[in-house]
C-alpha cells in the first residue's frame, strides 16, 4: 500500500533478519520514541500479545489478509489513541473489549475479530471508527457516543446485538451481512444509524431495532428468517424505511411506544403474524407497501395505535387490515384480495376510515363488533365475490358512502345493536339477501340499490329498525323486502322492479311511503326462518349465512352430532 515519504517502516519477524522485531509491541515501542508516522509490516504467525497503538501508526499484514493472527486467551488485545489502521490482521479474545477505541480514530480493513460472548470492537465516545471489508464473530461492535462507518462487513452468531449504537452515536451500516445474532442484528438507542444495502438473517430479536428516541433510516435491506420483527421502532423513535424486504418474520416492520415511522416501497412476505403492526400509541405512515401471506394480520393496529397506511396491496393469509383495542386508522387506495377471513376489522372501540378500497375473494369483507365508539368509515369501496360485504355488530357504527357488494351471499348487516349508515351504495348478484338488519339494530339508508338477489333485497328480523329512502330493489326473487317478528321502520320514495315475488312482504309495523311498484304487498305476521337472512359470524370457525335455531358447533372434535329443529320437528 502507498505510504508517504513520512512514515517510517517497521518490520516485525518472529525468526529475525536484518532491523526486524521479534515483535509488535516492540515495534510500536520502537515508532512511539521516534513520535513520527508509522508503519508495521507483520511477517505471517501468532502473536500473544497485548497491543496499545498511540500516535499515527499503521498495522499491516505483509503476506495479506488472515496470515497474522494476535490474540489472548483473555483480556483486551488492541487498545488505541491516536490515528490508527489496522490491514490484514486476525484478533482474537474473550472477557474485555478485544479492540477498543479511546481516542482519535481507528480504521479496520480486511480483518477478522474473534470474541466470543464479549464485545468484539468497541468505540467509545468522541471517537470515530470504521471498518471495512471485515468479519466479526461471535462478539458486538459497539458505538458509544461516537462515529463510525461499516462496510461490506460479515457480522456472524454475536452472543447478544451484533452492531449497537447508543448514546448518541452516528453509524452508517452499508452492503453488510448480520446472521444468527442472538438479540438484535442492529440496535439503536438514543442514537443515529442508516442501514443500507444489507442482509439481516437469523437474528433472536428484531432485525433492526430502534429505541429511545432513536433516529434509524433503513434503504435497499434484505430481512429474512428473523424470530421476531423483520424492523422494530420503539420509545418515540423516529426514521425511514425504504425498499425494503421481510421474510419469515414474526412481524415484518412494527412500531410501538410512540414510535413514527415512515415505510415506502417495502415487501412484507409470509410474516408468522403481522406483516405491519402498530401499537402502544404509536403512529407512522405506510405507502405503496405489499404484504403477502401473513399468518395472522397482514396490517394491524391495536392499543391505541393510528398508522396510516396508502396505496398498500394485500394478497393471501388471514386477516387483511385489524383495528382493534382502542386503536384507530386511516386506509387509502388499498387492495385486498384471496383471504381466509376478514379483509377488514374495526373491534373493540377503535375506529377506522377506509377509502378507495377493493377486496376481492375474501371470506368476510368488513367486520365490526364493540360498544359505541367502535366506528367504520368506507368511501369508495368495493368488495367482490365476498361471502358477507358488510357485518356490524355489537353497538358499532359503520358508515358507508359508495360501497358496492358484488357476487357473494349477503350485502349488508347490521345485528345486535349496531347501527348501519348507507349512501349511494349498492348491492349485486347476491344468493341470500342484499341489505338485512336483526337483533336491535338500525339500518339508515339513502339511494340504495339492489340488483339480482336470489333471496330478499332487504330483510328485518327480532327488532331491527329500518329507515331507507330513495332507494331502489330489482330482480329479488324472495321479496323486495321482508320484515319479520317486531321489526318496524319505514320505506320512504322506494321503488321494486321485477316479476317474481312480493315487493314488500311485511308484519304491520313499517310504513311505507310512495312506494312505486307493480308487485304486491303482503301483510302478515312472518317467521324469521321463512324470509329473513341471519348471519352468524364465527370468527374462528364456520361463517353461516341463514337462520339458526337450537344449533350446536364443535371445532377440533373428531365425532360431532348435530342436532337441529326445523317446521318439521327435530332431526339429526
Amino acid at each position: 500500500m502507498g505510504v508517504p515519504g513520512v512514515v517510517v517502516k517497521y518490520v516485525v519477524s518472529p525468526r529475525g533478519g536484518r532491523r526486524a522485531h521479534p515483535d509488535i509491541s516492540s515495534a510500536l515501542r520502537a515508532a512511539a520514541a521516534r513520535g513520527r508516522a508509522a508503519l508495521i509490516e507483520i511477517a505471517p504467525g501468532r502473536y500473544e500479545e497485548e497491543l496499545t497503538v498511540r500516535g499515527e501508526v499503521q498495522l499491516v499484514a505483509a503476506q495479506g489478509p488472515g496470515s497474522v493472527v494476535v490474540g489472548r486467551p483473555r483480556g483486551a488485545v488492541l487498545d488505541t489513541f491516536g490515528s490508527v489502521h489496522v490491514h490484514g490482521l486476525v484478533l482474537t479474545g474473550r472477557d474485555a473489549d478485544v479492540v477498543g477505541c479511546h481516542a482519535g480514530t481507528l480504521t479496520l480493513e480486511h480483518t477478522e475479530i474473534r470474541a466470543p460472548g464479549t464485545v468484539a470492537v468497541h468505540a467509545r465516545p468522541n471517537t470515530s471508527v470504521t471498518l471495512r471489508d471485515s468479519v466479526v464473530l461471535h462478539g458486538r461492535t459497539l458505538f458509544s457516543g461516537s462515529a463510525g462507518v461499516v462496510e461490506r462487513c460479515r457480522f456472524t452468531d454475536a452472543a447478544d446485538n451484533a452492531i449497537a449504537v447508543i448514546e448518541g452515536a452516528h453509524v452508517a451500516v452499508r452492503s453488510s451481512r448480520i446472521e444468527g445474532s442472538r438479540i438484535h442484528g442492529v440496535r439503536v438507542s438514543d442514537a443515529r444509524a442508516e442501514v443500507t444495502g444489507c442482509e439481516l438473517t437469523g437474528t433472536g430479536s428484531a432485525a433492526v431495532m430502534a429505541d429511545a428516541r432513536a433516529e434509524l433510516a433503513v434503504t435497499d435491506c434484505a430481512i429474512t428468517a428473523v424470530h421476531a420483527e423483520g424492523v422494530m421502532f420503539a420509545e418515540q423513535s423516529r426514521g425511514t424505511v425504504d425498499r425494503t424486504r421481510v421474510t419469515d418474520a414474526q412481524h415484518g416492520i412494527a412500531a410501538a411506544t410512540g414510535a413514527d415511522p415512515v415505510v415506502r416501497g417495502c415487501a412484507m412476505t409470509d410474516c408468522r403474524d403481522t406483516g405491519i403492526n402498530v401499537q402502544t400509541s404509536a403512529r407512522g405512515r405506510f405507502e405503496d407497501c405489499q404484504v403477502v401471506g401473513a399468518g395472522n394480520v397482514s396490517v394491524f393496529s391495536t392499543k391505541g395505535g393510528a398508522p396510516e397506511v396508502h396505496d398498500c396491496r394485500i394478497s393471501g393469509g388471514n386477516v387483511g387490515i385489524a383495528v382493534t383495542e382502542g386503536a384507530r386508522g386511516r386506509f387509502t387506495r388499498i387492495g385486498i384480495e384471496n383471504l381466509t377471513n376478514s379483509a377488514l376489522r374495526v373491534w373493540n372501540g377503535s375506529g377506522g376510515v377506509f377509502k378507495h378500497v377493493r377486496v376481492d375473494r375474501c371470506t368476510l369483507g368488513l367486520d365490526t363488533k364493540g360498544d359505541g365508539g367502535t366506528t367504520a368509515d368506507l368511501a369508495d369501496v368495493v368488495f367482490r365475490d365476498i361471502e358477507t360485504a358488510v357485518t356490524a355488530l355489537g353497538q358499532s357504527r359503520v358508515t358507508l358512502r359508495d360501497v358496492k357488494a358484488e357476487r357473494g351471499v349477503v350485502g349488508f348487516f347490521a345485528g345486535e345493536e349496531a347501527q348501519v349508515f348507507l349512501h349511494d351504495c349498492a348491492v349485486t348478484a347476491v344468493s341470500v339477501g342484499g341489505v338485512a338488519a336483526a337483533g336491535k339494530a338500525k339500518l339508515f339508508a339513502r339511494n340504495l340499490v339492489v340488483n339480482g338477489s336470489e333471496g330478499t333485497g332487504l330483510a328485518g328480523s327480532e327488532s331491527g329498525y329500518f329507515d331507507v329512502a330513495n332507494s331502489e330493489f330489482t330482480d329479488c326473487a324472495s321479496a323486495g323486502a321482508a320484515f319479520a317478528d317486531e321489526s318496524a321502520g319505514r320505506l320512504v320514495d322506494c321503488a321494486v322492479n321485477g316479476t317474481q315475488g312480493p315487493a314488500v312482504l311485511h308484519n304491520g309495523r313499517v310504513e311505507l311511503v310512495s312506494l312505486r311498484t307493480s308487485l304486491p304487498v303482503v301483510r302478515k305476521t312472518v317467521r324469521t326462518v321463512e324470509q329473513t337472512p341471519t348471519i352468524i359470524n364465527n370468527y374462528n370457525g364456520a361463517v353461516v349465512n341463514g337462520t339458526v335455531i337450537n344449533s350446536q358447533f364443535s371445532w377440533n372434535s373428531d365425532n360431532v352430532i348435530q342436532q337441529q329443529t326445523t317446521e318439521d320437528g327435530p332431526g339429526t
